[in-house]
């Protein structure tokens, strides 16, 4: 695995974020950094905010409180096509792929060079067969989503992902659904491509044997706060309860296994919940 230097300056950093939706408060004060070349994870249970701070890092939501910068530029401040063109340089691969299902696989990939470039049909014809090529599915060009297999769907979507060679990926649970096989491939793509674009990656995922062995670094997000963090190697080594607990998929620990209730003893043979 090819791990690129630091760049001093982080490409992402969110300080102190906060946000609510209503009175559902959802994070509570998060600090993270994304530098260039990295890919980094965010892992904690469901619902525990980790989409919404890929939505904050985009732009489709702004933070309550605290600052969400990219390339050093506070994205709550941006103006809409300021937006928009900052959006320009990030790919999204959406969970379970998201891709057009009226669409050819090439049509699927061409459809960002098509929507923000002028380049000429032959020029992006070529850029679409590379990128194709680059996930192994040139020959699926011409077939459309439902011909595809889960695998297949989700690297065609990678594949449009990068079409503008993007200097940000964010990921929403790449792994979702996904077989033994097709995972591997996907996590595999995931670090090659991040590293041949010299690019830097954010994955929100649950899947952590994957993760460990294609991240830099990971971020462990629980009650809208990050509980722990470090590189692959210090999260396997880690005797933090809820990391171990994650790691390991255990049932019980400092996420419980029983939502708070009475004790059973004080019910049985009483009259009932």
């Amino acid at each position: 695995m090819t791990v690129s230097a630091p760049h001093p300056s982080p490409l992402v950093s969110l300080r102190d974020v906060r946000f609510a939706y209503g009175e559902r408060e959802v994070l509570r004060g998060i600090d993270l950094s994304v530098h260039r070349g990295q890919v980094v994870a965010i892992m904690g249970g469901s619902g525990c905010g980790k989409t919404t701070l890929l939505r904050l890092i985009g732009g489709q939501l702004r933070a309550t409180g605290g600052t969400v910068e990219v390339e050093g530029r506070d994205v709550a401040r941006l103006s809409g096509s300021e937006l928009y063109a900052l959006r320009r340089r990030m790919g999204m691969l959406f969970q379970f792929g998201a891709l057009f299902t009226d669409m050819s696989v090439f049509d699927n990939v061409a459809f960002p060079l098509r929507e923000h470039t002028d380049l000429p049909a032959g020029m992006v014809r070529d850029l679409v067969l590379m990128k194709l090529q680059a996930v192994g599915l040139r020959g699926a060009a011409k077939l459309h989503p439902n011909e595809l297999s889960g695998g297949m769907a989700r690297r065609v979507a990678l594949a449009r992902a990068v079409a503008l060679d993007p200097m940000l990926i964010l990921y929403d649970e790449p792994f979702a659904g996904l077989d033994p096989i097709s995972l591997g491939i996907i996590g595999q793509l995931i670090r090659k491509l991040n590293d041949a674009l010299g690019a830097s990656s954010v994955m929100v995922t649950h899947d952590v044997h994957e993760s460990l062995a294609i991240v830099d670094y990971i971020y462990f997000v629980s009650d809208g706060r990050i509980v722990a963090q470090g590189t692959p190697d210090e999260i396997r080594a880690s005797r933090d309860p809820f990391v171990h607990q994650f790691v390991h998929a255990e049932a019980d620990g400092p996420v419980p296994f029983h939502y708070p209730a009475e004790p059973i003893e004080r019910l049985l043979g009483g009259e009932g919940a």
